[in-house]
Order: structure tokens, then sequence, then C-alpha cells
């Protein structure tokens, strides 16, 4: 899948496809019908298929700290879409520049003499441009006049309606990691580049892979039992460490029956269950035995998964 960095990096054989635009933060089961509608599209029009999407996220440029967490950085982003099947993703960085662009400046831009879109996949409550002055009437009648299709979004509901980012947000700050998992299509993670830490998982016994968290706000805290991708079973702790006074969001996971070096290598951890919530301890003695206490929860979770699936 080809990374287009901004509209000034838009070349000619990226033009000429069937796009859609949105934030796209977890990749959702709403979402992934999106893609398919994209692909069914350019099927029929014989054409690639592009995501455009933003980073910094708009409510991250206009809330700040105050954001809701976000789900998916930008690089775990790209993963998944490609994995989808994605032909290219657009990203723009939501800056000053962009709050000022006009719902028409953006069609004109961004659309029309950059992409050169053939159609356009969008939900009709979509919004955008400055003032969120644009719509999807707008973007109908715009694409009646130059030229491309505008075609509504499938909403995907379940029982309890629909499908959103919030309700996934919502799901990982309860802990509730099955909902989440149901409402993704797949069980939630996160990644980043192992990095050197204080070692002081090492001195009491239980060695970690730490990462830092590529968010202004973690959507997840606590100790959880997880997956890192092709390598195993773990224990992971994500927080700030107040036994030791941690300053700053890490993730720290402990892997089990594993002896490597996985320092500068990049992971993607996959949450499964949650143990129980981050707390400060009297002493690392303490810290110790419920570290192995955490590390026994793990392992008769992991085992009743294993039993599970064969």
């Amino acid at each position: 899948m080809k990374l287009i960095r901004g509209l000034y990096n838009i070349q000619p054989e990226h033009r000429g496809s069937v796009a859609t635009i949105g934030n796209f933060d977890g990749i959702h089961r709403g979402h992934q019908a999106v893609i398919r509608q994209l692909h069914e599209l350019a099927r029929r029009l014989d054409c690639d298929t592009t995501v455009i999407t933003f980073d910094p996220l708009p409510h991250e440029y206009f809330m700040g700290g105050k954001a809701p967490a976000r789900l998916t950085t930008l690089r775990e982003k790209f993963i998944q879409f490609d994995r989808l099947g994605v032909d290219q993703m657009l990203t723009m960085p939501f800056n000053a520049r962009l709050a000022e662009m006009t719902a028409q400046q953006f069609i004109d831009d961004v659309l029309v003499r950059g992409l050169a879109i053939k159609a356009l996949v969008v939900g009709d409550d979509f919004r955008f441009g400055k003032g969120r002055e644009g719509d999807f009437e707008m973007l109908r009648r715009a694409g009646e006049h130059y030229g491309f299709e505008v075609i509504d979004t499938e909403t995907v509901s379940d029982e309890q309606g629909r499908i959103s980012s919030t309700r996934i947000r919502d799901a990982l700050a309860a802990g509730d990691l099955e909902t989440a998992a149901t409402l993704l299509g797949r069980p939630y993670s996160m990644s980043g580049t192992v990095i050197h830490g204080e070692k002081l998982g090492r001195t009491i016994g239980f060695p970690t892979a730490n990462i830092r968290i590529r968010r202004t706000v973690s959507p997840l805290r606590g100790v959880f039992a997880v997956e890192v991708e092709c390598i195993g079973y773990g224990v992971t702790n994500v927080g700030t460490r107040p036994t030791v006074d941690g300053k700053g969001f890490l993730i720290e996971t402990h892997l089990l029956d594993f002896d490597g070096d996985l320092y500068g290598q990049h992971i993607n951890i996959r949450w499964l269950k949650k143990l129980r919530s981050e707390r400060k301890f009297d002493s690392l003695d303490a810290l110790k035995a419920q570290i192995a206490k955490d590390i026994d929860a793990a392992r008769a979770y992991f085992s009743q998964l294993e039993s599970q699936t064969n």
C-alpha cells in the first residue's frame, strides 16, 4: 500500500481512484464495511482505492489534551488498511491551514485537482470544511458538476446500536476487552518499538519489553494478559508505575517463557484480558509478589484459551 504524506506529495499515479474520507480511529467493523464498499466500487470502475485521513485527528487539534483517547496511531492505521487491501492512504496534517480551508476549497484542492477521484464513499452525516459547512448534499452536487459519484456508506449496528469508536473507547476504559474485540472484529492492539528502560524489571526477576505510548491519552490502563504477535504470551502493565515513582505512561510487557533481545524491534501487543487495575505497593517485595500472582492468573487464562481452541 502506498502512503501519501500531504497534498503536495500527490503524484500522477495517485490520481483517478475511488476514495473515502474519515478519522477511521480503530478501523472497526463499521469502517471495514466502508472499505468493502470502496473495493466493490473500484472493481466496477476499474481503478484503485484511496483512504483520506488526518494526523493529528481534527478533534485532537481543537481539543488538545482533552481529546478522547486515540485507538490507532498512524502507523497502526496504515497496517490495518494494508491488511484490508487498500491501495493508497493520503494522510493530511490537520493544522491551522486545514482548519481554515473552506468546504469548496477541500473539494477543489483535494478531491478534484489533487486526487481527481472517480467516486467518493462517505456517510450522509459527514461534515467537512471550515465551520463544518460542507455536507453530503454539497458533495453530491459537486460530483454532478465535476463528474464523480458520491455514495452513502452502509451503517453497521448490533443490538446495542451503531458500532463506533466511542463505544470501543468506553469498552476499553471499562476493561471489557471482549466487547471491544467484537466491535473491532479483532482483539484490540497497540504497537511500538522496544526501548531501553530503567532495567528495574530485570533486577526483580521479571524482565520487560518496554514501549512508549504514541498517544496523547491512553485508552487502556492497568495489568493485562496479552499476546505479542509472532512472539508469544505475556503480562503487560500500562500506566505510570506508581510504586517506583514512574513518570509518563509506559507499556511494560513481561513475556512468558521467552529469553531474547527485543531492543529496537517493533512489536504488536494484542490485549486479551484485564487482570487488575494499576496500584501503588508499599514495597518492591509486595510488587514482586503481586507480579507473580498476575503471571499465574495469566497462565491460567492462556491455558483456558488454548483448551477452547483445541
